[in-house]
């Protein structure tokens, strides 16, 4: 994996060689070139192994999804600031199913560094209103339903909010 402002330096070299190449009057090696400069913006803004890792959580491959993000060393070098959000958002998905304390900080590191889908800062939300709840901060878990609630547009967590909801009567 290269570092993020490596990506750019190979665009603009790949900028440059395509302009060189119109300048020596091979205009079909210049647009190519400059086409294959979309490449590496693209992998600049979507980073390759959170891309692979989603795919793999779509198939409910957290192995496979692990694998992928583990290549990522030293996120905060190699990320952007939304880049670093989804790779803590990954990992509270993760260890959601095993070990709520660490998946609670990820989700708040996720949270803080920004998600970019309503959808993806809602599952966040709920999943630490489910870690407030089982830690009895009844009012915390409440006000993050309730966000969770405004950031479901489409209204795909909305049996979830409501089964969280009557498990918080019980409490």
């Amino acid at each position: 994996m290269f570092h993020k402002n490596i990506k750019l330096i190979l665009a603009g070299l790949l900028v440059v060689a395509g302009v060189w190449q119109f300048t020596e009057s091979n205009i079909g090696n210049g647009i190519f070139l400059i086409l294959l400069t979309a490449i590496p913006v693209f992998l600049y803004f979507k980073n390759e192994f959170i891309l692979l890792a989603f795919l793999k959580l779509r198939k409910q491959d957290f192995d496979g999804a692990k694998k992928w993000l583990t290549y990522i060393k030293n996120p905060e070098a190699a990320l952007v600031r939304k880049q670093q959000g989804y790779f803590n958002y990954l990992h509270g998905i993760m260890l959601s199913q095993t070990n709520i304390n660490q998946a609670e900080k990820h989700f708040k590191k996720a949270i803080e560094l920004g998600l970019s889908m309503d959808m993806d800062l809602a599952v966040a939300k709920l999943n630490l209103a489910g870690v407030a709840m089982s830690r009895r901060r009844k009012l915390e878990a409440t006000n993050l339903l309730n966000e969770a609630k405004k950031l479901d547009k489409q209204g795909m967590l909305k049996e979830q909010i409501s089964m969280m909801k009557e498990q918080m009567k019980k409490i």
